[in-house]
């Protein structure tokens, strides 16, 4: 078992941290909307087929649906596409680091919206560093190219993720749902919001060949599929706040593959912005081991909404 859970971790933090090669990719004959479209249609389809192997419950309460609707919307629609959008303007590598200041994000989120989750000074310095961190990675020149907008579009992404997690934590975790039925159920309204828009995004007319395909199978069935239910298990078997480790590693992933496979440059910012990133989700949330002991009985939560940190994209 351990042995199986250590492979699923691995291969979590190889799935979240290239998935942003897959876009880059999937962007060479695809508008960020196309890109979009595929990966939530086939995620959805990787979805239903682990619904049906597992017997996953489906929900089946109206309110339910509800809610979780707003979270397809602020967990994988909108993000989704900003993110697409602005890799037309960003390296892989850039968005992957970028996207590890969705804790920060999500910290700063429940400090004003959950009344038990106020910051400190632990806190704080934790966000001033990880915000230190993004205005390395923008650099000298970044504030006066189109790099910053882009930067920006990837800053409104995680902060979506920051939003529902929040609301995951106050309006869905209580319903006590499992996680794998909360993924299906938010992925499957995700892809039905782009399979309505499919007459708005047809134009221009999408370009596959064999690489676009790969990759966007690999998006859709295992970054935003598969991925899902590797995070599950592992936040069943370690604890949400060990499996949210997995932050420290996808932007590893994602910078490699970015440099190995897109021949994209790594300049001396990347790596420190990244560095100062990822020190301020350590001085805010505590290192895994440290967080585990504090946790205790608190891991209650459903893992979607507790190990929102190594959030998939």
């Amino acid at each position: 078992m351990r042995v199986r859970v250590g492979a699923q971790f691995v291969a979590l933090a190889c799935a979240w941290g290239s998935s942003f090669l897959f876009i880059k990719i999937g962007l060479e004959g695809l508008t960020p909307a196309q890109v979009v479209w595929g990966r939530l249609v086939l995620g959805a389809v990787a979805l239903c087929v682990v619904m049906a192997v597992t017997r996953g419950r489906i929900p089946r309460d109206p309110g339910v649906w509800l809610r979780l609707s707003v979270v397809s919307v602020l967990l994988c629609v909108v993000p989704f596409l900003l993110f697409s959008w602005a890799e037309q303007h960003l390296d892989s590598g850039m968005a992957s680091i970028l996207n590890a200041t969705t804790p920060l994000l999500t910290l700063a989120v429940g400090a004003v919206a959950l009344a038990g989750e106020r910051l400190g000074r632990r806190g704080t310095a934790g966000l001033l560093a990880g915000f230190a961190g993004v205005l390395v990675l923008i650099g000298p020149g970044g504030l006066a190219g189109g790099q910053l907008t882009a930067v920006l579009a990837c800053l409104g992404a995680t902060s979506c993720y920051g939003v529902a997690f929040v609301y995951l934590r106050r309006y869905v975790t209580p319903l006590g749902l499992p996680a794998v039925s909360v993924a299906f159920v938010q992925v499957v309204i995700g892809a039905a919001v782009m399979l309505a828009a499919t007459p708005w995004l047809a134009e221009p007319a999408p370009r596959v060949d064999a690489r676009i395909a790969v990759a966007m199978v690999a998006l859709g069935a295992l970054s935003t599929g598969l991925a899902y239910l590797w995070n599950a298990n592992i936040v069943q078997a370690w604890g949400a706040v060990n499996a949210s480790a997995v932050t420290y590693l996808t932007p590893v992933v994602g910078v490699t593959a970015g440099v190995l496979l897109l021949g994209e440059q790594l300049t001396w910012n990347q790596p420190l912005g990244a560095a100062l990133v990822v020190a301020g989700i350590v001085a805010a949330h505590g290192s895994p081991v440290r967080g585990r002991r504090r946790q205790g009985k608190r891991e209650t939560a459903t893992p979607v909404a507790e190990a929102g940190a190594g959030r998939p994209d």
